[in-house]
C-alpha cells in the first residue's frame, strides 16, 4: 500500500508496534526507520534470530510449537493494545510463524496443553487452516481478539504463507489476531476428533473445546461484529512475489518460462507425483531450456522417526517419477523461510540422475525413506540439500522444474 495511505491511517502520534513471525525483525526495522521520528514502542516476537528495532522490546518465541517466550509476548501485545491511549493506533507486523510466536492460553490452559495440542495435529498432517481454527479456539489474543483489546484502533501489515483452502486469507494468518473468526468451537473440535486418538490431547483442551461447543465459552469474534469495525487489514507479500522473483530471474538467465497458478498443496508425497504429471503436460512442445515455477505448501503425515521436512519429503517422492517423464531435468523444492521441518537445511534438488546415483551409493530404495520419514539422510548422502540459512521471509513453499 502507499504510505500516504498508512500514515493516515496512524495519525500523528508515534504508533505502537507488535512484529511477530519469522519476517518479524526485517519488517520491524523497514517500518521504524519509516517513521517520521524515533521513540516507537512495541515489541518483536521471531523464532528467528535478529536484532531488536528501535525501542522495541525483543521475545524469543517457538516455532512452530509455542513456547514461554511466546506466552510473554503474547500478553505483553494484549497489555499493549489494553493501554493505547485514545488517540493512538497499535501497528500489527504478521508474517508466517506468528501464530506460535503469540500465545495467550484461554483460562484453565497452559503452555504445556497449547503445545502439545499443537504438535499432536502437526504430526497427524492437519493443514495451517485446520490447525489455526483450534489455535484460535483455544487463545485470549487469536480470531480477532487483539482487535477487541485494543477497541479496534489497530492496522495490520501481513506477509502470507497461506495457501489452502483460501489463498492468502487473512483469518488464517497468524490465526487472524485482528480479523473476525468465521471458525467455531465446534469446527475446532472436529478437527482434534479427525487428527485421530482423542486421548493422546490434553483433556483441559478438549473440555475448553466441548464447554465451546455447548454454548458456556464466547465464541471468538464474528464477521459484523462491531468491536473490530476500526480495524484495517493490508497484505503486502505472498507467495506470488517469490514465483515472480524466481521467473524474472530464468528469463534472464535465457530460460523460457511457464508459471503454474495452482498452488501445490496436499500430503507430500502425493503431491510430489501429481505435480511431475502437471509438469510433463506444461513442458510438452515448449522451447528448451524451460523454467517452470509453481510454489505453495504441502503437508507430512508423520508415521516414522526419520528426520525430514515437506519440501524434502516432496523431492523424494518426485525423484523417482522425474525419470520416468523426462530425459533430462532437475526440481528443486524450498522453503522460502530457509527452513524445512527440524532441519538446517530449505528444501532439496533431486534430477533425472538422483535414482543411479542412489544405488551407486548402495543407499537403501526410496519407500525405505520415505515410509520412516528419513528424507534428509537421503539428500545428505548425495549431497542435494539446499541449505540457504533463514532467509527472515516466509510466503510458503517454492518449486522450481529446470527441463534441457
Amino acid at each position: 500500500m502507499r504510505s500516504g495511505a498508512i500514515e493516515g491511517e496512524i495519525g500523528s502520534r508515534l504508533p505502537v508496534v507488535a512484529a511477530a513471525g519469522k519476517a518479524a525483525a526485517e519488517m520491524a526495522s523497514a517500518f521504524v526507520s519509516a517513521l517520521p521520528r524515533a521513540g516507537a514502542r512495541g515489541l518483536i516476537a521471531s523464532p528467528q534470530p535478529g536484532r531488536p528495532a528501535g525501542d522495541l522490546q525483543w521475545f524469543d518465541v517457538g516455532h512452530p510449537v509455542p513456547t514461554a517466550g511466546s506466552v510473554a509476548a503474547g500478553r505483553e501485545a494484549l497489555a499493549l493494545a489494553a493501554g493505547l491511549a485514545p488517540d493512538e493506533v497499535m501497528v500489527l507486523l504478521l508474517s508466517g510463524g506468528a501464530s506460535a510466536g503469540l500465545a495467550a492460553p484461554v483460562r484453565g490452559l497452559d503452555l504445556e496443553d497449547k503445545s502439545t495440542v499443537t504438535s499432536v495435529l502437526l504430526r497427524a498432517g492437519v493443514a495451517i487452516d485446520g490447525l489455526n481454527c483450534v489455535r484460535k479456539h483455544l487463545s485470549a489474543i487469536k480470531g480477532g481478539r487483539l482487535a477487541v483489546a485494543a477497541g479496534g484502533r489497530i492496522v495490520t501489515l501481513a506477509i502470507s504463507d497461506v495457501v489452502d483452502p483460501a489463498p492468502d486469507d487473512p483469518a488464517v494468518i497468524g490465526s487472524g489476531p485482528t480479523i473476525p473468526d468465521p471458525t467455531t468451537f465446534a469446527e475446532a473440535l472436529g478437527i482434534c476428533r479427525g487428527a485421530g486418538r482423542t486421548d493422546v490431547f490434553p483433556r483441559a483442551a478438549l473440555a475448553a473445546l466441548e464447554r465451546g461447543a455447548r454454548g458456556e465459552i464466547e465464541e471468538s469474534p464474528k464477521p459484523g461484529d462491531r468491536r473490530l469495525a476500526g480495524a484495517s487489514y493490508h497484505l503486502i507479500g505472498s507467495r506470488r512475489d517469490a514465483v515472480e522473483g524466481a521467473a524474472r530471474s530464468a528469463r534472464g538467465l535465457g530460460c523460457g518460462v511457464v508459471v503454474v497458478d495452482e498452488p501445490v498443496t496436499g500430503e507430500a508425497r502425493r503431491a510430489a507425483e501429481s505435480y511431475v504429471r502437471t509438469i510433463a503436460r506444461l513442458a510438452h512442445e515448449q522451447p528448451r531450456p524451460l523454467c517452470i515455477v509453481s510454489a505453495g505448501e504441502t503437508t507430512v503425515r508423520v508415521t516414522g522417526g526419520g528426520r525430514g521436512g515437506r519440501n524434502q519429503e516432496f523431492a523424494l517422492a518426485a525423484a523417482f517419477h522425474l525419470t520416468r517423464r523426462f530425459p533430462e531435468a532437475v526440481v528443486a523444492s524450498v522453503g522460502t523461510d530457509g527452513i524445512d521441518g527440524p532441519t538446517d537445511a530449505a528444501g532439496a534438488l533431486v534430477d533425472t540422475t538422483t535414482p543411479s546415483r542412489a544405488a551407486e551409493r548402495g543407499l537403501h530404495r526410496p519407500e525405505h525413506y520415505l515410509a520412516a520419514n528419513d528424507s534428509y539422510p537421503f539428500f545428505e548422502a548425495l549431497g542435494d540439500l539446499v541449505r540457504t540459512g533463514p532467509t527472515d521471509t516466509n510466503v510458503g513453499d517454492l518449486q522450481v522444474a529446470l527441463i534441457g
